[in-house]
């Protein structure tokens, strides 16, 4: 059983523990020792991150063919449509190929932490949130997924990944969890079956001249 940490990642700090250029990074949040990042959180968002010191839990957790969920709440320029929600939901063609549809649903506005700074709000210009949950990890990809629909992202929060949430962690601080993973098999991969030769199955062999 592995030890994770369940990170509430604020804004414009970096995924790692050094920088440098001076920027903040988890060095100034997290002061467990021999733990890393598994996966990353772009430095302007905000929101779950995991860490872990097992290096099979890291690959495990942040590898995109075990295709594990993440919940967005994102904050976009604009009322966003119905129209938006569907082509979401259908999958965005981007720069670097269609996306997966995407669970996508308007949402209230959550009761969570303010940003510092706050977003540049227009004049006369409403903003809206959408819950957007994909199982790729493409670079700035629900970004890119909002502005492709039209409403630009101002806020990305990640909620959840797989079964973990924000639940219970203020901005800034972590808390422990512990992960069970299926025991490797002998390709390395963990879940994967290699099929056998049933027991009543015998190799054959040539009969002697």
């Amino acid at each position: 059983m592995a030890n994770v940490l369940l990170f509430n990642k604020p804004f414009r700090v970096l995924s790692q523990f050094t920088d440098n250029e001076g920027r903040d990074t988890l060095a100034s949040y997290v002061k467990e020792k021999g733990v890393y990042a598994a996966g990353r959180l772009d430095y302007d968002s905000e929101g779950l991150l995991l860490l872990t010191d097992d290096g099979n839990v890291q690959h495990h957790l942040a590898h995109p063919k075990f295709k594990m969920e993440k919940t967005y709440w994102v904050q976009v320029d604009g009322e966003i449509s119905d129209e938006a929600i569907e082509m979401l939901r259908k999958g965005v063609e981007l720069k670097d190929g269609m996306t997966r549809p995407a669970k996508a649903r308007a949402m209230p506005e959550p009761d969570i932490w303010p940003r510092n700074p706050p977003i540049r709000e227009r004049k006369n210009q409403p903003t809206s949130w959408v819950e957007i949950k994909i199982s790729e990890g493409r670079n700035r990809q629900v970004r890119r997924m909002t502005a492709a629909v039209g409403f630009p992202t101002l806020r990305l929060i990640r909620y959840a990944i797989g079964q973990w949430t924000l639940d219970g962690i203020n901005q800034g601080e972590f808390k422990k969890a512990q992960i069970n993973l299926p025991a490797p098999n002998r390709s390395g991969r963990p879940g994967d079956k290699k099929p056998g030769r049933r027991p009543h199955q015998q190799r054959r062999t040539k009969p002697r001249r």
